[in-house]
């Protein structure tokens, strides 16, 4: 795609640019918003804001695509870099999703992959697949299933992480609805899933299944643990044509309400084309996007008035608007500047309900970190500039938050 670098370098360049990363890096460590707000209560929202026991709640967050089959060090390694990190909220998706455990029903990605969890070597971990037997859905309970789920939401409880939970990834990187359409000999990656009413009624099973699920670990039915900040429907469910996409979201966010009146539900979609046509849904419960400034050929400061674009989305729609994975590469000559700028505007603009980095990558059990040549999002808790931003904005995000709720309290002198 063409960029015009020379813009880029100029913005980032900028002198004020610079004097915003050197606040953030001075920000001093500050309590953060899991230790000073209830573990105990769920989230809600009142107007652009999501809010716990009536005090905001500013999401400052993480993305991890492996935590549902990762080792339970893996896991844990994740979630400690978070809390490190200052982070409040972990997103997720639950997978992998193959044909059947046999062979007999083909699975259509390497499941049997050896490489790091980071890099889709799922060990033989399934959560669903196609049983030959019943001749339908099987939703695998065992310990290399529905058990790591489980494991990962009690060990975010301990640590006061919340999590947001996508029941399904659409994507075939380990499976999600691409397997599921599979199973019924589809090859339609656009609107098989969303209209057939197989697939649907699989769907709508595994959502029953998973808010119902009772954690041994916890003795808390998922719907029941607050520990779960939102369920969303799936990631990027990108169902074609719209209309169709807008029909099954709204049917699908109605029903995981009918099962849970205790979490927040949102599409998780990418929301980026048509930006936040979902969010009048009255099902959902707020709006979502990801931004990739280069995928849509957009320059830093581009991609900055489009978060304050979205924030007023939010307020015109009087619902949070979360930005929930974006990246920058490495590559790019002071990126770090970039994400500086990003998480001020999102902080400072009282209309942004928060940001979700994608993605946070911890050590192997290797032992290493994973490569990551390709995107070049990861973050790692190893003292890097992307790190020290990161965390220096988490710590900012919540004294800017607070400072500014007490303002609003505090008694107004004539």
């Amino acid at each position: 795609m063409i960029v015009d670098w020379q813009r880029v370098k100029s913005e980032l360049r900028n002198a004020g640019l610079r004097v915003l990363v050197f606040a953030l890096l001075s920000v001093p460590a500050a309590v953060s918003a899991p230790d000073s707000l209830s573990a105990t209560s769920f989230i809600k929202t009142s107007g652009t804001e999501f809010t716990v026991d009536g005090r905001p709640f500013f999401v400052t967050g993480v993305n991890n695509h492996y935590l549902t089959y990762g080792s339970q060090d893996e896991v844990t390694r994740v979630l400690e870099d978070a809390v490190a990190m200052g982070a409040n909220v972990v997103r997720i998706f639950l997978q992998p999703v193959i044909g059947s455990p046999d062979g007999s029903i083909a699975t259509i990605w390497n499941w049997r992959l050896e490489a790091d969890a980071s890099n889709l070597a799922v060990r033989g971990t399934y959560l669903l697949s196609w049983d030959p037997r019943t001749n339908g859905m099987a939703i695998n309970d065992g310990a290399k299933g529905m058990q790591k789920v489980d494991f990962l939401i009690a060990e975010a409880g301990k640590r006061r992480l919340r999590l947001i939970i996508g029941f399904l990834d659409f994507w075939n990187y380990t499976g999600g609805a691409q397997q599921m359409r599979a199973w019924y000999g589809s090859r339609d990656e656009s609107t098989f899933f969303f209209e057939d009413p197989r697939t649907k009624r699989d769907y709508k099973s595994w959502v029953s299944h998973v808010v119902q699920r009772v954690n041994p670990l916890t003795g808390l039915a998922y719907r029941d643990d607050p520990t779960i900040m939102a369920w969303e429907l799936m990631n990027e469910g990108n169902a074609q044509p719209e209309a169709l996409r807008l029909a099954w979201t709204a049917e699908m966010s109605a029903y995981v309400k009918s099962l849970d009146s205790n979490h927040l539900v949102s599409s998780g979609n990418a929301n980026i084309l048509k930006k936040l046509s979902d969010l009048t849904i009255p099902s959902l419960d707020f709006g979502t996007w990801h931004g990739y400034p280069l995928y849509y050929d957009l320059t830093v400061q581009q991609f900055n008035d489009m978060i304050t674009e979205f924030c007023q989305l939010a307020a015109r729609a009087k619902k949070p608007v979360l930005l929930e994975e974006f990246g920058y590469a490495r590559s790019n000559r002071n990126f770090a500047e970039a994400y500086a700028m990003w998480l001020d505007t999102l902080t400072r603009n009282r209309n942004c309900a928060g940001w979700i980095v994608w993605r946070l990558v911890s050590r192997q059990d290797s032992g290493h970190y994973p490569v990551d040549e390709y995107d070049q999002f990861d973050v790692h808790n190893d003292g890097s500039a992307l790190w020290n931003i990161l965390k220096a904005a988490t710590a900012r995000a919540t004294q800017t938050r607070e400072t500014s709720r007490a303002l609003e309290l505090s008694p107004q002198v004539p």
